[in-house]
């Protein structure tokens, strides 16, 4: 690789002692770059808050595992009993709705749609998932359950 001291301009010849890259510096290199849809923006960043605020505020590690999620329901289910406010924690229901998501697009290869700024899954047999209304249904004691979701949304469902 033949490096120089400093950049040049488009089609001029590097200086001698130059310290900038020749153009077949990286012919050998390729490059992967994973594209998801745009759906998946906002989710994957609601669930990146929720892995960080479990991590430094409760201590608890988020691991985008199926495992995780029984955890994630017991927090929920800890905040229900607390007597807290939906109010209050809407944004803390949706990140783990979403991260609840991000379990089941890595385990099933599930994409993130959205509409009207609802977000919800399609895994791969084409069902229809809503993670964020299942952590809705698990704070308010419905039967709602993010651990039984996915699993219920990875059977049968291949990943790609």
């Amino acid at each position: 690789m033949a490096l120089g001291r400093s950049c040049t301009g488009p089609g001029q010849s590097p200086d001698p002692g130059d310290e900038s890259l020749s153009d077949d510096a990286f012919r050998e290199v390729t490059t992967y770059q994973e594209t998801r849809p745009s759906a998946a923006a906002k989710p994957v960043r609601w669930a990146a808050d929720a892995v960080a605020m479990m991590r430094e505020g409760a201590r608890l590690r988020l691991d985008y595992s199926a495992q995780s999620l029984w955890r994630v329901d017991r927090m929920i289910e800890g905040i229900r009993k607390e007597g807290t406010p939906y109010a209050a924690v809407e944004s803390v229901l949706r990140g783990f709705g979403a991260y609840a998501g991000e379990v089941i697009a890595r385990q099933s290869g599930a994409e993130w749609w959205a509409t009207g700024g609802d977000h919800w899954l399609r895994t791969p047999d084409g069902k229809l998932w809503d993670p964020i209304d299942e952590a809705r249904r698990t704070f308010a004691g419905d039967g709602g359950s993010l651990r039984l979701l996915c699993r219920d949304a990875a059977r049968g469902a291949v990943r790609r």
